[in-house]
């Protein structure tokens, strides 16, 4: 009797232990071979999912974001809240994982550094990778500007503004090696309450 072998269950397996063993191992210290063995599965087989460790890495992070941008997403769409709590709570959704996954912040910075060494730039990539989080943040401030809930702002300086919360966050928490990200959490709600603050008061 023929087995039959669920690929897209396996593939997601495949990427689930991969993220084990870049965890363990640091970037440049993983084989092809250690994540075969940590999926349970031969050289050969990995090799028909995918091309290199490079590939499993890039889509062992886009599974782990596919999860986040979903809670995100969730967050935005709650219409029992007002625009400047939903941005307040996707920020902290956001800052939280950051903590969660603070060794895995590390792999990702070693890995950025393998790409600047050998073959192209590190900037392109992470905004490749967090351009989708940049406009889910830029269209909550529109939102918000829309609802008459915060003042009418140049969107771009306060995705700037907001996106820099993150960008210290992950700083922190990898060159500084600190095991939180500290009060950025109520630098955000500072931030936030500024620009509601300062929008117009509602026409009576």
């Amino acid at each position: 009797m023929a087995i039959v072998v669920e690929h897209e269950k396996r593939r997601r397996d495949i990427l689930r232990n991969a993220l084990e063993v870049f965890m363990d191992e640091g970037f440049e210290n993983v084989t092809i071979q250690k994540i075969a063995a940590r999926a349970g599965i031969t050289r050969t087989t990995l090799y028909t999912y995918f091309k290199n460790k490079k590939e499993i890495f890039n889509y062992s992070i886009k599974q782990l974001l596919s999860g986040v941008e979903r809670q995100i997403l969730e967050i935005r769409a709650a219409a029992d809240l007002a625009c400047v709590e939903r941005i307040t709570r996707v920020f902290h959704a956001i800052l939280e994982k950051l903590e969660e996954n603070r060794q895995l912040l590390n792999v990702i910075l070693d890995y950025l550094r393998y790409i600047s060494k050998n073959d192209g730039d590190p900037n392109q990539r992470v905004r490749r990778r967090t351009v989708r989080v940049r406009h889910i943040i830029a269209s909550m401030v529109i939102e918000g500007v829309e609802a008459g809930e915060i003042a009418a702002v140049n969107i771009r300086t306060v995705d700037e503004l907001l996106y820099s919360f993150l960008e210290a966050a992950i700083f922190r928490l990898t060159v500084l090696n600190r095991k939180s990200a500290g009060n950025l959490k109520q630098a955000v709600e500072l931030a936030v309450e500024r620009l509601r603050d300062a929008a117009p008061p509602p026409r009576a």
